[in-house]
């Protein structure tokens, strides 16, 4: 298993590679530099932008650019936002935790609602409690979700049962560790939801068919012939089967907890790195752009890894070499 873990992490070096060249070669289709907004600004003279240029390596060809920032990471050092006047790693720490919050709760509802629901109705199937899970999972499945997150604060605004937009408010220095937690609890209640419903209404049809082909399997056949009891053909061989797929799609959805609420982030006003991206994408600014698509692809290639140790675990027929 160690040997196994060690060649994927040095496969994963030349993909990264390969992925920053083709990010940092697209940026350069967009005319123009990050600098170009300071150059027009009457307050900053042109010997403070050529010595940016110079600073920056921003008068070179972007090939030389590029090795430039390789030698920075390979420093550790993500590089310096021109834009925010602070270092790409503090931008992204700052941002990345509101997201990863935002993520991780998310995805612990999904799995906690999706994976037992999809149980029950494939084992129930076309019961009551099957058709009421199909039609819940069926409008998660085709409500948009911008929509539904316009929608939810909407009714926020009218009632004012949740708070819009934000993780604190000016309250929340002066009151204590449940009322912290309540409070935030409050502002992440819209994105959480937003998030969630798309998300579970996806893995529970999934779980929902996995369940059902595994169930139909000659051995659970025989194992029912053979008197065991019906919790254990479930739960013991069948779900140990139907849940291999779900291992792997929660590989991949750890590769998306800094970027899969990008967009929810921005219509719910949620200080998380979504927004940053794309304002940094708009700008030019390289060095923070680079740095997010590689923290997000060492996450994707450190999903799978997870995914695939876990497959070993969860799965004896499985060997890795």
């Amino acid at each position: 298993m160690k040997t196994y873990v060690l060649r994927r992490i040095l496969i994963s070096i030349p993909l990264l590679i390969a992925i920053s060249f083709i990010t940092f070669s697209a940026l350069q289709l967009a005319p123009g530099t990050i600098l170009d907004t300071i150059r027009f600004n009457p307050q900053v003279s042109e010997e403070t932008v050529e010595k940016l240029e110079r600073q920056y390596k921003l008068d070179k060809h972007w090939l030389v650019q590029y090795l430039y920032w390789l030698k920075g990471i390979a420093k550790l050092d993500l590089g310096y936002s021109i834009r925010n006047e602070r270092p790409v790693s503090q931008i992204i720490l700052s941002r990345a935790l509101n997201t990863l919050l935002l993520s991780v709760v998310s995805m612990f509802f999904i799995w906690l609602i999706a994976i037992p629901s999809g149980i029950y109705t494939a084992v129930h199937q076309y019961s009551f409690g099957d058709k009421v899970f199909s039609v819940v999972s069926y409008i998660g499945l085709s409500l948009p979700g911008f929509f539904f997150a316009l929608l939810l604060l909407f009714f926020a605004d009218m009632w004012g049962i949740f708070p819009k937009g934000q993780l604190f408010s000016g309250e929340y220095a002066s009151i204590g560790f449940f009322g912290k937690f309540w409070h935030i609890t409050k502002h992440l209640l819209v994105p959480v939801i937003v998030i969630s419903t798309g998300s579970m209404a996806v893995l529970q049809r999934i779980m929902r068919g996995n369940m059902l082909e595994v169930l139909r399997t000659q051995y659970l056949v025989t194992a029912r012939a053979k008197g065991l009891p019906e919790k254990r053909v479930i739960y013991g061989h069948a779900l140990r089967n139907a849940v291999n797929p779900m291992i792997t799609i929660f590989g991949y959805q750890l590769s998306g907890l800094l970027s899969g609420a990008a967009l929810i982030e921005m219509i719910c006003s949620y200080p998380g790195l979504g927004y940053t991206m794309l304002d940094a994408v708009r700008a030019q600014d390289t060095h923070l752009v680079m740095g997010a698509m590689l923290i997000s692809g060492v996450l994707l290639v450190a999903g799978n890894l997870v995914a695939d140790i876990l497959l070993v675990i969860v799965d004896p027929r499985i060997r890795v070499h």
